[in-house]
């Protein structure tokens, strides 16, 4: 496995188009690949990092997926995003130099680690990296205030078809299906993100295959009917 990674470049790697290397030559993908690290995979329920340890890298998603929460004073935790392949994760500490959340691996991942000493330097050498960074920052930050309108003034349903497109065009933006795939996450994480029960999400998700704009099995997802979906979602 170890042998395997080492020979894991941004040249090869498939989800280079979604990563930093995207909007980059040759030679500048070939120098950013230089300061990257392979990190050992994580196995489900491995922690990347906790709140308030001090930011060393970002953390690019190969393959795999994880959650990032916080916790309040009494430990109770709150879902703040999910990272799939393509995917920068350490965005959250770069104004304070410290994590502000944890982050958790829900199924094997394969991360590459990018220390940010070195993509600083970089970055101030090459322009179109710093554009891809403040590119990748941008879309972060548009994510998350496209969830707070979702929750907004929604009702239950809404905020589930809007949680569900959202996983459809990122799953199509890395060449799967958008129509059918596997949620890595469990109903209660859902609702913790979206701030439903997990009763509710099963009660929405059973009336929508009654009416076969879904078809749920388990954890496999198969949307039947995008534009109601899409209407649902408003």
């Amino acid at each position: 496995m170890v042998n395997t990674i080492s020979h894991i470049h941004c040249q090869n790697c498939s989800m280079a188009p979604l990563c930093l290397p995207k909007n980059l030559s040759e030679g500048d993908m070939a120098r950013l690949d230089t300061i990257i690290q392979r990190h050992k995979p994580l196995h489900k329920k491995d922690l990347l990092v906790t709140a308030d340890a001090p930011l060393r890298y970002l953390y690019a998603v190969r393959s795999g997926s994880l959650k990032s929460y916080t916790l309040d004073d009494h430990g109770v935790e709150q879902i703040i995003d999910f990272h799939l392949p393509g995917d920068l994760v350490g965005f959250d500490a770069l104004a304070t130099g410290r994590h502000r959340s944890f982050t958790q691996a829900l199924e094997t991942t394969m991360l590459c680690e990018i220390p940010l000493n070195s993509l600083d330097d970089l970055s101030a050498e090459m322009p179109v990296l710093r554009r891809e960074l403040m590119s990748m920052m941008s879309s972060e930050l548009y994510t998350s205030k496209q969830l707070l309108g979702s929750l907004n003034n929604r009702a239950a349903d809404a905020r589930l078809a809007h949680f569900l497109l959202g996983l459809s065009q990122r799953f199509a933006d890395r060449g799967l299906s958008g129509k059918s795939f596997r949620l890595s996450m469990t109903r209660a994480d859902i609702g913790n993100y979206i701030g439903l029960s997990v009763e509710t999400i099963s009660r929405i998700l059973s009336r929508l295959q009654h009416e076969n704009v879904l078809l749920v099995e388990n954890k496999l997802v198969e949307i039947l009917a995008m534009d109601r979906l899409e209407r649902l979602a408003g």
